[in-house]
């Protein structure tokens, strides 16, 4: 992503500062020394998590995101961008307003998106019952570089079994006004929706099949179509249907969501957009599937960061969120902090990517090095599962950024233009178009049955003693056989109450930490249900769900923001 100018320390993107580095004049200095002891006592409040806290009037004291906190002392006279969630969107706005600017209203996460000169945000964050962290940009989690000897693009659906559904492929059948999932017939396929770059229409890899392309950007530098180049080849490897780089399901429904520049930069604020769209809209177009191949450019806790609240808003509306695990692994054997949202997230489906040796035996199979495997703040292990994204094929448009800047990556056919690259990105659209070939065939699946099925039906992988592929490699064939999946989000389950904004649920994290601290074993029900006789590549995948962690080690308050940079998570790194 982009650079700018934002505090000493801070995750250098251009979606967090709205401007460059404000000045320190005297009379910045003046007006931050006078809100010094607000600001102290807001940062020893902040030690402790919201839920355990509360105002003089019982209502609950408001969060204010560490970097925000660096930001309101160090450059108090820059602007900052930041999401503020409240009781409700209404709320939000209205405290935003009050000090700064709104842009967007975020209805699906109760939150405004806008502006605010960083040194008023104490006075902001004295307001009770809000959550205020920063619009941060998010990450793509692709690759450039071609490894010579590795497999193609062609290799990877006979591993994970999709080419066996081919010949069976269920048909796409477009869905009027209120059709919804519901009343649609078995082996009719759903709708997936990409949050991403945008797509190229008018090629042979998606037909007619692009039912919705919508604009989210918000940056400048945004062509129509896809600019980038990074969701087309996500959108192919998920659903293409070109006769030489066939996609897992290639009879699917496709939207597209742009919410990239044609840099490859987004706000959270437009990612968020794109997942109130897909709620809004999901039924119209029967989406089931929404594949985030992005992640955000600095650490957080699925408590507090809006971009979790909104992919947990569509998994429990129906639709579920596969996402890619990240490109800063160091290696199978050393775990690294899974901290960024949306893949930190416990519900939704975290995918790592795979190393096939050019060869479709699980025996040969390894975890590609840089894939982030490890625990979240919050202690969850991730990923769920993995699939193969090293050295994959699949198309680009010709006059993208991408396409420029990897030339010798670029292969030219008939059908139109292809790049071979690796990343998480294209890890996880392989299983997003898995996810809707089982939903083809099993139409009432919930998200968390889905989840179950696509864990319980991936294969060992010999090679991987540890945890780094989460229970192996996706294989669509043992997924779609299983007539009573397990829930692997069970013990979450508990946790969800009546949204008070609205229809639905959220989750309730408050009485979930609240378990959490006092129970080290409290996810076990996850496992005891339908879960005996499954393979894991490691031991016991019980064992791995909950980490050990010591709560003061993973206090938010202790979280370092610093050690974030967007150079750290960038595609062009992976190998």
């Amino acid at each position: 992503m982009g650079r700018d100018g934002g505090s000493c320390g801070e995750s250098r993107a251009s979606g967090l500062w709205g401007t460059r580095r404000g000045g320190r004049g005297t009379d910045g200095r003046r007006h931050a020394s006078g809100k010094r002891g607000l600001l102290a006592l807001l940062v020893l409040a902040l030690a402790a998590p919201l839920s355990a806290a509360a105002t003089a009037n019982g209502s609950a004291r408001s969060y204010l995101a560490p970097s925000l906190v660096r930001a309101a002392t160090q450059t108090p006279d820059s602007s900052v961008r930041v999401i503020v969630q409240g009781p409700s969107a209404s709320d939000a706005r209205h405290a935003l307003n009050r000090l700064g600017s709104v842009g967007e209203r975020l209805g699906v996460v109760d939150a405004a998106a806008g502006t605010i000169r960083a040194g008023d945000l104490p006075q902001l964050a004295a307001q009770p019952g809000l959550v205020i962290t920063p619009d941060n940009t998010v990450v793509l989690d692709a690759g450039h570089q071609t490894d010579t000897g590795l497999s193609s693009g062609e290799l990877w659906p006979h591993a994970v079994g999709v080419d066996q559904f081919w010949g069976q492929a269920p048909k796409w059948k477009k869905h009027h006004g209120n059709g919804g999932g519901g009343g649609r017939p078995i082996g009719t396929a759903p709708t997936i929706a990409f949050v991403d770059s945008g797509i190229e229409a008018g090629r042979a890899d998606f037909g007619d099949r692009i039912l919705a392309s919508v604009d989210l950007t918000s940056l400048p530098d945004n062509s129509p179509g896809d600019g980038y180049g990074h969701g087309t080849i996500v959108a192919g490897l998920a659903a293409g249907s070109a006769p030489r780089y066939t996609g897992a399901a290639p009879t699917t429904g496709i939207v597209s969501l742009d919410v990239m520049d044609d840099q490859g930069m987004a706000r959270t604020s437009d990612v968020i957009a794109a997942a109130q769209w897909i709620l809004d809209n999901r039924d119209e177009y029967d989406i089931r599937v929404a594949n985030f191949s992005l992640h955000s450019a600095t650490a957080s806790s699925f408590r507090w960061d809006p971009l979790d609240k909104a992919v947990e808003k569509l998994w429990f509306s129906g639709v579920t969120v596969v996402t890619s695990a990240g490109n800063e692994g160091q290696s199978q054997n050393k775990p690294v902090r899974m901290g960024f949202a949306p893949a930190n997230d416990p519900f939704v489906v975290t995918v790592g990517a795979l190393d096939l040796h050019n060869s479709t035996n699980t025996e040969q199979t390894s975890v590609a090095p840089w894939s982030s495997w490890g625990y979240t703040y919050d202690g969850f292990a991730k990923p769920e599962l993995s699939a193969p994204g090293r050295a994959i094929t699949g198309p680009i448009p010709s006059g993208s950024t991408l396409a420029a800047d990897r030339k010798g990556q670029v292969v030219e056919t008939p059908d139109g233009t292809y790049i071979k690259l690796s990343g998480t990105s294209l890890s996880a659209p392989i299983v997003s178009g898995i996810a809707a070939n089982v939903l083809a065939l099993r139409p009432g699946l919930t998200p968390d049955q889905l989840k179950g099925a696509l864990m319980l039906g991936a294969l060992p992988l010999r090679k991987v003693q540890s945890a780094a592929a989460g229970v192996g490699e996706v294989y669509l064939p043992a997924a779609a056989l299983i007539a009573f999946p397990p829930n692997p989000n069970r013990a979450l389950d508990r946790f969800l109450v009546p949204d008070p904004a609205g229809p639905g649920v959220v989750f309730d994290d408050v009485a979930w930490h609240d378990a959490a601290k006092s129970w080290s074993a409290w996810n076990s029900v996850s496992w005891s249900d339908g879960w005996n006789g499954a393979l894991w590549s490691v031991s016991s995948w019980a064992s791995v769900s909950w980490s050990d962690v010591s709560w003061s080690d993973v206090s938010w308050s202790d979280v370092s923001w610093s050690d974030v940079s967007w150079e750290d998570t960038a595609y062009a790194d992976v190998g």
